[in-house]
């Protein structure tokens, strides 16, 4: 076994998130221990989406098989796309031919970069419909991207259609990465972990990778 490298993809939940309070609940001084109330939108910062975000099924953030949390991913660069462009399957290169079902997919943008800015949410990379097709039929795991969103938000007809075709195929969405340009290897141990929320239909996760040294 060689050495492991881990590298954190998580963003830092703050208050400058929209959606996020980070309230003063207890202190020190008059309650004896430091403690905060914490308001969060359940898609803030770095998250993980669950089937009911679009009412594709019934199923829960809390009724994710845990099983499906940690798996091998490859780290695709798409790091020359540009604003709004659509995602192809041809943007997979070589990793279209050696993926195996079961394996995710981490699509490094670059975009987490542009955080906090207009574009960020206004002209990201989307899922074309024949990517998240392909995502689909092939059996994917976990996809995680940069951008708040695989698709237009500003679109309700993509977004919806995006997020149906991949939850119908049972693809776990992770939004919101940061750091990718951090791993060094073509394929990682992937560890996503969402807030266990009851009936939620998204949480705030903290998503890890793993690489081994040979």
């Amino acid at each position: 076994m060689g050495e492991k490298r881990i590298i954190d993809l998580t963003q830092t939940i703050g208050n400058h998130m929209p959606g996020v309070s980070i309230e003063s609940a207890k202190t020190v001084a008059d309650d004896g221990w430091n403690a905060t109330t914490l308001h969060l939108y359940s898609h803030s910062g770095t998250h993980m989406d669950a089937p009911i975000h679009f009412e594709t099924s019934e199923q829960t953030i809390d009724e994710l098989p845990v099983s499906h949390f940690i798996s091998e991913a490859w780290v695709v660069d798409i790091t020359s796309i540009s604003p709004s462009e659509e995602i192809k399957v041809s943007h997979l290169g070589d990793v279209a031919h050696s993926f195996r079902k079961g394996e995710s997919i981490l699509l490094h943008s670059g975009w987490s970069k542009r955080a906090g800015t207009d574009s960020y949410r206004n002209s990201l990379p989307r899922i074309s419909k024949e990517l998240a097709l392909w995502l689909g039929n092939n059996g994917v795991n976990i996809l995680g991207v940069e951008p708040p969103s695989v698709a237009d938000v500003n679109n309700i007809e993509e977004v919806t259609e995006i997020h149906t075709i991949l939850f119908k195929n049972k693809v776990i969405i992770i939004e919101g990465l940061t750091n990718l340009e951090a791993l060094s290897k073509p394929k990682v141990t992937l560890i996503a972990l969402p807030l266990k929320v009851a009936k939620g239909d998204g949480a705030p996760a903290r998503v890890i990778a793993v690489e081994t040294e040979n």
